[in-house]
């Protein structure tokens, strides 16, 4: 199980909800690689050099073929990260861009080859400061069509897709993130249990 989460704030919501994920992966018997974008000092940007090579032989830097690995070897995908502006956090957007490169989560073509064939599930929990009708009726759920249709169903389109949103999370109770930490125990134990 490999765990991305993504937010600069070590006492944030979004670090207590991935501590909660990977406590409930662990309580069901789940070794779990946990990767911290900020913790890991990850660069998001994409050099000159990384796009030059990008459709031909990609030659990524020695930081980022260990993150290619991991990526690789998993089954099941964790993102935990805040949505900000509509849309993911630029150090989430720049792991996509510099980590999902062709020749390791796809194959250029029309259209492009899905080249992640081991990852069966992907499980996606982010807090959002607007409320549900905002996010889902007047912008009709961004992040989640960016994930699903732009990257998961692109290159592991056998993958389950699941999006856990915690709305209004700056202004939720104690009750509603216990809640919200409730669905996240329930969706990880499906993931769990289908193996």
């Amino acid at each position: 199980m490999h765990l991305v989460s993504c937010h600069p704030v070590s006492t944030s919501l979004c670090a207590q909800l991935a501590a909660h994920a990977e406590a409930e992966l662990v309580l069901n018997g789940h070794e779990v690689d946990r990767l911290d974008l900020y913790e890991a000092g990850f660069s998001p940007v994409l050099t000159a050099e990384e796009r030059a090579g990008y459709y031909g032989t990609p030659a990524p830097g020695s930081d980022i073929v260990p993150l290619q690995m991991r990526l690789m070897s998993t089954e099941h995908l964790v993102l935990v990260f805040p949505t900000w502006w509509f849309s993911v956090p630029a150090a989430l957007k720049g792991w996509l861009d510099r980590v999902w490169s062709p020749g390791i989560a796809f194959s250029q073509g029309t259209p492009i080859v899905p080249l992640l064939t081991n990852l069966r599930s992907v499980t996606v929990i982010t807090t959002l400061g607007s409320p549900w009708w905002f996010d889902r009726v007047i912008m009709r759920s961004p992040v989640r069509h960016m994930l699903k249709l732009g990257v998961i169903d692109a290159c592991a389109p056998r993958a389950s897709f699941t999006m856990l949103s915690l709305h209004s999370a700056e202004t939720a109770s104690a009750s509603q993130v216990k809640k919200f930490m409730g669905k996240i125990g329930h969706a990880l134990g499906r993931v769990v249990r289908k193996g």
